[in-house]
This record gives structure tokens, sequence and C-alpha cells, in this order.
């Protein structure tokens, strides 16, 4: 039983299905036996867009959609089938999928009965109502294919001789991969060129054949092809066109005999004409081709034998030449009859009618015999021919005994005509200086020869001079300078180098080509000559380049030139000013004089001109210091001194003339050195009017008093010796001063009451000269003071003291052997001691400075001008705080 259903689209497009259910012992029932399989067929159009509905599986399987479990439809083979169709699980409805269904693809070799068909296995579920349902989507033929010849031309041949209606195949058939109507369907010319139509057959297997049909009669020798487009027309609507190049060649048969171009010439011959000489030329012409046209010379049969030995014609050329030398003294007349044979052909025949004359003398001939080569009256001659180049031999003949020639030259040029070693009637031709190309490349000469009887005889000539590689490129400058900012862009265009070359044709070809010497960067174009550099330059790398470029001909052999390349990289600001150190250190002694050499700071800025011209500043401390930008030398304005500030910290800036202006900072350091240039100073007692009791009873070695001394310079500057210089009242060595110390012991014991003076020198170790402070230390010895006027008189009374001419060393040296033991060895403690504290202090300065310097790096980027300002009120402070400790002692 079949069923049919049809669906209506809505693009107006009809789509019918039907099934086949095939029961064997059930009565006709839509769900009477699942086991069955169903079979749904639908008809589409190729190249439908994606989501075009096709039919729905349920309703046209009459399924009931009310029952429970619901149906539901599914693929056997997703993958397959989900390519072209996707399926409604839920209806059984389907439709196109994204991908484009294309016949020819799908099936590019069904041709059944119902075409291209895309099989489907559905399964209709659950289990209790299971179906296999075969879907077949039969995919129908739409006309998206255009016709296409195998080939873009095709070319036949035909005989120019072919009958008219005469038939021929362009087996090159254009081919359409859609089917039946919308296959190719018919075949024409654009144009027939009214000798050619166009006619098509078709096979048993429904292929179609162009044929050609020649409708005129052709001649290959009118035209040799013809060349027009075929159009393969299918049947579509509208139609789809293919079209390819047919190209109809017209083969030569041999349709054509030779022909004489002249069939009489007539040839007048003096009898003393010499073996070779040329009569004539004879030329048959046969329009047809290859061996067709193939032509023949040949005497007659009527020609005599020995008229054939005389005048020697070329079977090939048909050229006729004088075989011997004829008689001079007779008249003769001969006819010579020639045949031009072709294949298949009835000769062309031709006369010549030769009439040779007898000699008598006549007037002046000039014989021209050449040396040079020469051709058609053109001689040629190469410009690298030496001077006097031999050119052609001029002979004078049929001159009478009593006739005198004169043969000479007119033109302009380097050549002379001379007598050729006395020979009579004999002259050389040759050239006179070398022969340039490339000033005249040719001359026209006429010799002329003049007999007494004023005959004149002109022979023309010319010369043609051959060119030869003999000109090297010349560069229009041999010094090519060239400038270029450093820090170009890549392939910046640097030159146009030029050289021309005066030869002909390829030998003034020129190329250009790099020197070995060129570095790589360079890339030079070997046609146009353009230099360009492939890299950036930097000046401070390289400034000057300098290499070498040739320009080479194509002659052989080549010859170049070459030309030399000045490049300089031109400066520009880009490097800032480079102190040589990071920073600077100065050691300068206190007290240096105004405006002396504290140290020279090296800078330097990689840049040139005025981009390297560095200017130095103070940034602080410019009011102390200056500098000497010419050389970059540190001066103080003053005369510094250290136990006011002995350190400075200087920041320098150094900026070039560049615009915009680069710069770059350091640090400076000025320590000054110590210069014994303070003598001590005594600070007890604090006068020379000042006393203090001493009781009558004091013992001996008891320490009285001291001295207390200080001295503002450093190192063995500040180191203090004591010694008494002169006294009043007491004994000599009442009195011991300890010299490190200062302190004032009793050595005897005192006999008497009264006032006890004592001069004190206080002295340093400084070098040269040492500095000294002497102070007035008195005692008044007694119980008790009971009359200070008195007292202040007495030391107001100017008396002489006792000077003790020992040294204050000696003196205490003497006192007793312990102290003797002990003063032994006082120098080298005393150099001990100062060479310790020298070494402490210099600790000092050294921990000081690297702390700084890392206080310095931590600071800089935060300010550059607050920090030299901080670190100078720091150690001002510190100086400050040192002066207040010794003022409390």
């Amino acid at each position: 039983m079949f069923n049919y259903r049809h669906s209506s689209f809505s693009n107006g497009r009809v789509i019918w299905g039907f099934y086949i259910v095939l029961l064997y012992s059930s009565p006709p029932s839509c769900l009477a036996n699942f086991n069955q399989a169903k079979e749904l067929i639908y008809k589409i159009k190729e190249g439908l867009p994606k989501g075009t509905y096709i039919g729905a599986i349920g309703p046209d399987l009459n399924l009931d959609f009310t029952v429970d479990p619901p149906f539901s439809f599914s693929f056997a083979q997703k993958k397959v089938s989900e390519q072209y169709v996707i399926l409604n699980n839920t209806t059984g409805e389907l439709y196109t999928s994204a991908t484009e269904i294309d016949r020819e693809a799908l099936c590019p070799d069904n041709y059944e009965q119902w075409g291209c068909v895309l099989p489907l296995d559905v399964f209709v579920l659950p289990q209790q109502y299971f179906q296999l349902v075969k879907v077949k989507i039969v995919i129908q033929d739409v006309n998206d294919n255009r016709p296409k010849f195998p080939v873009d031309e095709i070319s036949i041949t035909i005989p120019e001789n072919a009958l008219v209606n005469a038939r021929y195949a362009v087996e090159q058939s254009a081919v359409d991969p859609d089917l039946g109507s919308h296959g190719v369907q018919t075949y024409w010319l654009v144009n027939d060129f009214g000798v050619f139509t166009l006619d098509v057959e078709e096979n048993e297997g429904g292929e179609l054949t162009p044929f050609v049909i020649v409708t005129d009669a052709l001649d290959r020798e009118t035209q040799a092809e013809y060349i027009t487009d075929i159009i393969a027309e299918d049947g579509g609507t509208p139609p789809l066109l293919g079209a390819a190049t047919l190209k109809i060649v017209i083969a030569d048969v041999n349709d054509n005999c030779p022909q004489f171009t002249e069939s009489q010439i007539n040839v007048t011959l003096h009898g003393n004409a010499s073996k070779g000489t040329h009569l004539a030329r004879l030329h048959a012409f046969d329009p047809d081709l290859g061996a067709n046209a193939q032509i023949s010379y040949a005497y007659s049969e009527r020609v005599p034998k020995d008229t054939r030995s005389l005048f020697h014609l070329d079977r090939i050329t048909g050229v006729i030449k004088l075989a011997r030398k004829t008689d001079t003294g007779t008249a003769t007349f001969y006819k010579l009859t020639v045949l031009a044979n072709g294949p298949g052909c009835i000769p062309a025949v031709a006369t010549i009618h030769v009439n040779i004359i007898k000699v008598v003398t006549g007037p002046p001939a000039v014989i021209t015999r050449y040396i040079a080569p020469e051709k058609d009256g053109v001689v040629t001659i190469k410009e690298s021919e030496p001077a006097f180049s031999p050119i052609a031999f001029f002979t004078i003949k049929n001159i009478a005994m009593n006739q005198r020639v004169e043969c000479f030259l007119e033109g302009t040029g380097p050549f002379r005509l001379t007598p050729y070693q006395r020979l009579r009637n004999e002259y050389l031709l040759e050239t006179t200086e070398n022969l340039d190309y490339e000033k005249t490349q040719e001359y026209e000469l006429i010799v002329v020869a003049r007999t007494t009887q004023d005959i004149v005889i002109e022979t023309f000539l010319k010369v043609q001079v051959l060119d030869e590689n003999d000109n090297a490129p010349v560069f229009e400058k041999s010094l090519v300078k060239i400038s270029i900012d450093e820090n170009n862009s890549p392939n910046t265009f640097l030159a146009q180098l030029q050289a021309t070359d005066q030869d002909s044709e390829g030998r003034g070809e020129v190329i250009y080509l790099l020197g070995g010497d060129a570095p790589e960067i360079f890339i030079l174009d070997r046609v146009t000559g353009v230099l360009i550099v492939a890299a950036s330059l930097d000046r401070e790398e390289k400034e000057t380049y300098r290499f070498i470029v040739r320009a080479v001909d194509q002659g052989t052999p080549r010859r170049e030139s070459i030309a030399t390349v000045v490049l300089t990289v031109q400066d520009r600001n880009d490097n800032s000013p480079r102190f040589l150190n990071k920073d600077f250190t100065f050691f300068v002694p206190e007290n240096f004089p105004g405006y002396g050499e504290i140290g020279v700071i090296s800078v330097t800025d990689a840049d040139a001109g005025e981009n390297g011209w560095v200017a130095l500043s103070i940034i602080n401390g410019s009011d102390t210091f200056m500098i000497d930008t010419g050389r970059g030398t540190l001066r103080a304005k003053t005369s510094l001194d250290r136990e006011q500030q002995g350190t400075y910290q200087l920041w320098i800036e150094a900026a070039d003339g560049g615009e915009p202006a680069l710069s770059c900072v350091t640090m400076i350091t000025v320590l000054l050195l110590d210069v014994n240039d303070n003598p001590p100073t005594v600070l007890f007692p604090q006068s020379n009017q000042s006393y203090m009791l001493v009781l009558p009873n004091t013992l001996p070695g008891t320490s009285i008093t001291e001295v207390y001394a200080v001295d503002r310079d450093t190192g063995m500057n500040a180191v203090i010796a004591y010694s008494i210089i002169k006294r009043k009242g007491g004994e000599p060595g009442s009195f011991a001063i300890d010299p490190e110390t200062g302190n004032i012991t009793l050595k005897r014991e005192l006999s008497n009451r009264g006032l006890y003076s004592l001069l004190v020198k206080v002295s340093d170790h400084g070098q040269p000269e040492p500095l000294y402070s002497t102070v007035m230390v008195n005692f008044f010895v007694n119980e008790t003071v009971s009359n200070e006027s008195y007292i202040q008189s007495l030391l107001t009374k100017e008396a002489d003291i006792e000077v003790e001419e020992r040294p204050w060393y000696i003196s205490q040296m003497r006192e007793g052997p312990e102290r003797y033991e002990s003063l032994s060895c006082q120098p080298i403690l005393i150099v001990l001691s100062v060479t310790s504290l020298g070494l402490f202090f210099l600790v000092i300065m050294l921990t000081s400075f690297i702390c700084l310097r890392r206080f310095r790096i931590h600071r800089k980027k935060q300010s550059e001008a607050e920090t030299p300002l901080k670190m100078k009120n720091d150690s001002a402070q510190g100086v400050n705080r040192k002066l207040r400790q010794i003022s409390n002692i």
C-alpha cells in the first residue's frame, strides 16, 4: 500500500513524500506491526539554506502523539546524518543543516532513476513503539554549474584544400556536472568568419560533440589561421555559458608552384671580365610552406654543355657567375634558360640573355679589392685596430700609354690613399690613426681618379667603425661625500651613484658593486646605483666611513672604474657628559692660598662640537669655591681654615652645549689637612696673676697643681709637651713638671716662706717649627693667706727670673733613676702614640666617608639639591659640638 503526503513550504516550493509499508500477514494498521521497517521518501533541491523544512516523520507515519510516554526520534548514525539534516527529536520534523547540500559533490556518479539520494535511518522510540524508518531524501539538481572546457585554448587543424561541408570534431568538449536539461545543450561560435559553422552531434551515451563545418573554400596563403571563441550553453533558465579559445589552423598543401619574379634578364659583359664575375641572381617564389615551398634552379636541357661550363648556376641561390675568363677579342651572345623546380610542379622558366662585348680601350676604370671585411660596399673596421691598418686596394685600368692618372681621396677622417710600393696605378687606402667609435661611427669616402683628359671616375666607399669595449664606466664624481645625522632610521637613502660608459649596447651597460672594504651595513642597488644604509649609525662608535664602489660594464673583457664614498656621521646630542670618577676627593692643607688649584675635575662628553662642549657649575658652595671651566680646576676663593670647617662636600653639575642640553652631577669632597697654625692655649691657670697656697710642710713628691692646655690642631700638631723654662724663688729642681700631663710635683722641701714663680712653656710637636705658649705658675708658701694685697703686689713686681738652661726633658731625666728610666723610652712612646692617634683619625675619616657616600646614593633620587645643604649643616654642627666639648674642658 502506498501513502502520499503533501507539505506546503513558505517559500512556495512543494515537497512531497511518500512511504511504503509492507504488511505480510497483519491487517493494515498505523501501529499494527513495529517490527516492519517503513520507508519515507522526500524530495528537495540542492543548495537550500539552513533550516529549510523537509518533512515530518511522525505525521507521515500517522503516529498518535497523545500516547504516554511520548514518541521520540533519533538518527541511527548521527555523525553522518546531522552533517546535512537536522532532526527534531520530539516532532520528527526534518530540516536542512548549516551545510548546504551540493548534489554534484554528494553524488558525483549517480545517474539512477531517483537521482542523488541521501539515505537516513531514524529510530522511533520508546521501545514499546520502536520502529526503524528508512528515510530517503532525493536531492534534485539545480542549474548551479557552468559548462567548462578542459583547456582554455582548443586547436584544430584543417587542410586548406578541405571540401565544403567537411566536418572536423572538436574533441575537447565542455563538461557540466549538472544533469538533464541543466547540462550542456548546445555550442556556438562567436565569429565564423563566413567560412565556418558549428554543428552538434549526440552519441548513444547522450554526450554532445561540436563539429566545425567548412562552408567556403580555404586558402592558407590568404589566411593561415582563424581565432575565435567557442561557447558551450546549458539548458538552465537563465542559461549558463562556458567559453574557450578556438584556434583553427589551416594546414598547407602543395597547391602552388614556383614563379620567377623576373622571367627575362638581359646582361652585358665585357670581354675582359675576370672569373667569378657576378652576372645575375634569379629569384623564384612559392607561397607554400616547408617542403612544399622548396625550390631548386637548373639549366634547361636546351643550354649547351660548353655554355653551362662558362656560366656557373648555383642550384640553391640562383646566382649566375662567370666560371672562367672570356675571350676579350670577340663579341658573343648567349641565351640561358633556367628552370625553377618545385615538388610536384611544372618548372617555371626564366631566360637570361648574356651579351659579351669586345673590349676596346675605353675610359679608365677603378677596380676595388677589399682587405677589411666588406658587405654591399660597406667596409667595417674595429676601433681597436692600430693606425695604418689597410682597408682596400684600388687599381686603375684602361690607361693608355700616353695618359696620366691622378688618384686622390675626398672626404673627412683619419684615412689616406697612397701609391702602393711604387706600383703603377695601384693605391692603398689605410687609416692614419686609431679610430674611435664614440666619436664617429661612420665615414663616407670618395676615391677620385682623374686623367689628363679631365675624365673623372669616382668610387664611393663607406667605412663603419665597430664598437669595442675600450671605455670604462666613468663616475660623475670620483669622490662622493655624504653626510648623515646619527641615529638614522634603518634603510635610509644616502645617494644615487651615476656612471656612464660611452660604449654601445651591452658594452655600455653599467652595474654598480660595493668594494670589498665596504661594511655590510651598506647596500648598493646593482642597476640604479642607489646607496642605502641598512642600520642605524652611531657617531660615537664611528664617525667616518670610507669605502670603494665599482662601476662595471658588460663588455668583454669587462672594464670598471671606482669611486670613493666618504660618509660622515653628523653628531647629535645623544650623550650626556660623564665624569671620569663617580665622585672626587681632594686633600688640601689648610691655609691654602686663595684661588689656588685644589684639584682637576675630569669630565668627558662623547658628542662633538657644541654637543660635546661641557660647562661645570657648583650647585652648592659657590660662595667659597669656584671652577675654572676651561681646565675643570676647582679653586677656593679664600684661604680655608680646618679649625673652622674641616670637610666640604660640593655637588658639581656638568652640562653640554646641545639643544636641549644634557647634564650629569657628581659629588666632590674637599678634606682640609691640618697645618700647625695654632699654638697651645692654656686653660689653667687662667692668668699669670693667679697663685696657689702651698703649706710649708708639704712633703716632696706631692702633686701641687697642673698646667692644662689644648691645641686646636690635630695629629702631631696637637700633641703638647710641658716644660719649666724660668723660675723665681727656691732652688733649682725644687719643682718638676710632667711633660705629657702638665702635672707639677714638689721635689724638695720648701725652706722659705713666700712667693715662688715658675714660667712654664707649653709647646706642640708641629713641623717644621713647633708653636708654644707660656704661663706663669705662682705658689705662695705659707700656712694661710693673711694679706692678699701683699701677695698681688708681689705678683706685679718685675724681677729677673733665673733661667734653667737645661731643656725640660733633661732636667726631668736627672731627678732620679726612676725618672730617667721612664724618660729614656719617652720619645718612642710619643712617636707610637702620635702614630696610633693618626691611624685612629684616618679610620674615623674613611668610615665617615663611606657612610656619607652610601647616604648620598640613598638620598640622591629624592633631592639632588637638598642633600649637599643638609650634609653641610650636619658637618657644621659636628664641628660646633667638638668646640663646645673643648670649651667645657
